[in-house]
């Protein structure tokens, strides 16, 4: 973990509600997809954790969603503006497990940390495929940047009005993958671990305080004990979970 002054050279809308800032910094302490980052915000007391989408030299890219005072504050951002940024947050991806044939399946604002690890996974010789989910077209985002990196996409949305109608689990079912990476809501995960075929790895979404282990607000039951979404996670292999039911 590293604590940083990082400064807003993007910030603007995706879609209704959904957002893209681009950061400069010291980036050293990121090391891998999946991991994320704390944003102080002035006059909050808590952080915002943002999972990492994309690197570059020294140019960290984040996609939020607008969903409170402090996101909307987020969004308000104007470029120039400087934030405290703690990073190198959580574990990641771990890509070695991938083989030749790689399923990446996200919903909502579970599709950004995704489009690194596909960018890495492509640039590594695998042929990916990603199904992005979301609750009608005017939500989508980023599929046609998936695309540019050579990733097969397939999207999904619960009205049908672009893709296939249903959800992530609806279009994952015939589809022949060596190995499976997830990120999004608790019940998609859920939905997912039940679906899938083979061993995967999954993100999982948690309210946190500190954000690097120290609160244990964010701790989760797991085959091996109790574990930190914030520090052992956010990723957790399929074979360790234990849901809450």
């Amino acid at each position: 973990m590293r604590q940083g002054f990082f400064t807003v050279t993007e910030n603007r809308p995706l879609t209704d509600g959904v957002f893209r800032m681009k950061l400069r910094g010291d980036v050293s302490a990121v090391a891998r997809p999946g991991q994320f980052v704390n944003v102080r915000l002035e006059g909050r007391f808590l952080r915002r954790p943002i999972s990492v989408c994309d690197l570059n030299g020294d140019q960290l890219t984040l996609i939020y969603k607008v969903v409170g005072d402090g996101t909307r504050q987020m969004s308000e951002l104007l470029l120039g503006a400087r934030l405290d940024l703690l990073t190198g947050l959580g574990n990641g991806y771990d890509l070695s497990p991938a083989e030749q044939r790689p399923l990446l399946i996200g919903g909502g604002v579970g599709v950004p940390p995704l489009y690194w690890l596909a960018r890495e996974l492509v640039a590594d010789g695998r042929t990916v495929t990603a199904v992005l989910g979301f609750n009608r077209a005017a939500e989508v985002f980023y599929a046609e940047e998936f695309s540019a990196l050579g990733v097969r996409v397939i999207l999904t949305t619960a009205d049908g009005s672009r893709g296939v109608k249903g959800f992530v689990t609806d279009a994952m079912m015939d589809l022949d993958y060596t190995y499976y990476y997830a990120c999004g809501p608790e019940p998609m995960l859920k939905a997912v671990y039940r679906a899938a075929k083979g061993s995967g790895q999954l993100s999982f979404e948690e309210r946190m305080g500190c954000g690097f282990g120290a609160c244990m607000g964010c701790s989760c039951r797991t085959i091996t004990g109790s574990k930190r979404i914030c520090r052992e996670g956010p990723v957790l292999r399929k074979e360790e979970i234990l849901w809450a039911d």
